[in-house]
């Protein structure tokens, strides 16, 4: 039997333009966050160099902090659901600050294998108590914009990670070598600080009525984890997250080792791909608010990674990517189509998760996300090991591939 069409809140006839003050609130606490978790594996080859880490080790270090956002994620979804988003990110942006200011005081360069371990726990922990930041803001925009604009303001909103990722691309990998990684957590932390003053002034839950027939907040986590529909369309968004990760966590590499990039070179065309997927992101969210097929769009958006990761892998096996100029175009369109896509998937699992279950299937979505990440971290030094760039390129352009069938059409949807 066909499952009803899930109701989501009810925008107020007169949108409210406080509407915009959350959305910049949920804005800036996710691109705090994510400057520490995109930001920071940006300088892998300084984080390698200064640790002296082998890749096996670098991969562990960077994918604990994912690991530690994918354990937090369904957890901190459910509660904001029973408590709100504010309460969800003010604890989220604490919990940050206060794990980067560990990292401040146990975790420097030069103190050998008890330095490595508190720079994998405190980035774990980091991801664990941070990555509450991920989801939170999405349910007060599902309740504050309307059904024409929620794709556009749930895109805004996730242009928030490239455009901290960007920052940090930019800034990070050469406040690494010039100042250390003492300079680097502070200025997160303090980013991560100043968010928390806009998410007390303006955040607030929407002005809202449930439709009629919606789903009380009590068991509507249950009903969220009991769709398939909701599982397909998270499991989705986390495999195609393989070949983002790959890319912005070992992409300075493949630069530094195929085409001898400088870290200035690679900061510049990853905040180029950063920023492109900040524009990609916005455009893509008013596009599908006018037109709609969200799923086709991300159908698009899989197959099109797909290929564009397997030309870096056919490259790469050829021998060209020595040549930056060559590399360095295909690697930045590379990195925003695989980066493009996200606030229209998050809009449309709201949609499907239907009222009550937003932040419950945000948190499934982002659990998924970041447990990718994690296994991606882990997977692509044995990759790189046994066959080399072509093998993590490649690879990954199969995950991408794999990914296209788990956006169904809208006309065959299920439950």
């Amino acid at each position: 039997m066909q499952a009803a069409a899930p109701v989501l809140p009810r925008p107020s006839p007169s949108p409210s333009p406080h509407r915009w003050k959350v959305l910049a609130a949920g804005v800036a606490a996710n691109a705090s966050f994510s400057a520490v978790f995109s930001g920071i594996p940006v300088t892998s080859v300084v984080l390698r160099s200064d640790y002296r880490l082998s890749n096996t080790q670098l991969g562990l270090a960077l994918g604990l902090l994912s690991l530690g956002v994918a354990l937090g994620e369904l957890p901190w979804g459910v509660l904001t659901d029973r408590w709100g988003d504010r309460k969800v990110l003010l604890a989220g942006l604490l919990g940050a600050s206060a794990a980067l200011g560990l990292l401040m005081l146990y975790a420097l360069p030069g103190q050998g294998a008890a330095n490595f371990a508190w720079l994998c726990a405190g980035l774990m922990l980091a991801g664990l108590l941070g990555g509450s930041v991920n989801g939170a803001s999405g349910r007060a925009i599902m309740g504050w914009f309307g059904e024409g604009e929620r794709g556009l303001a749930m895109s805004i909103r996730q242009t928030a990670v490239p455009l901290g990722g960007g920052l940090g691309a930019l800034l990070l990998p050469t406040l690494a070598a010039q100042a250390g990684f003492g300079a680097v957590f502070a200025a997160l932390m303090a980013a991560c600080l100043a968010s928390v003053g806009l998410v007390l002034r303006w955040l607030r839950e929407a002005p809202v009525a449930l439709a009629h027939g919606a789903a009380p907040v009590v068991g509507a986590a249950s009903m969220a984890l009991r769709s398939k529909l909701v599982w397909r369309l998270a499991l989705g968004i986390g495999l195609l997250c393989a070949p983002q990760v790959a890319l912005l966590s070992f992409g300075g590499i493949f630069l530094q080792e195929s085409a001898q990039a400088s870290v200035l070179a690679i900061s510049v065309l990853l905040t180029l791909v950063q920023l492109g997927a900040a524009a990609a992101r916005i455009a893509s969210g008013r596009w599908t608010d006018r037109r709609g097929q969200r799923r086709d769009y991300l159908r698009g958006c899989a197959l099109a990674s797909a290929a564009l990761f397997g030309l870096l892998g056919v490259l790469a096996l050829s021998g060209q990517a020595s040549r930056l100029a060559w590399l360095a175009p295909l690697l930045v369109a590379a990195g925003v189509v695989v980066s493009a896509w996200h606030g229209v998937a998050y809009t449309e699992l709201a949609v499907v998760a239907g009222a009550g279950q937003v932040g419950t299937a945000l948190g499934l979505g982002n659990s998924c996300v970041f447990l990718v990440f994690f296994l991606a971290a882990q997977a692509i030094p044995p990759l790189l090991h046994w066959q080399g760039w072509p093998a993590v390129w490649l690879a990954t352009a199969l995950v991408a591939l794999l990914v296209w069938p788990l956006f169904p059409p809208v006309d065959r949807a299920r439950h």
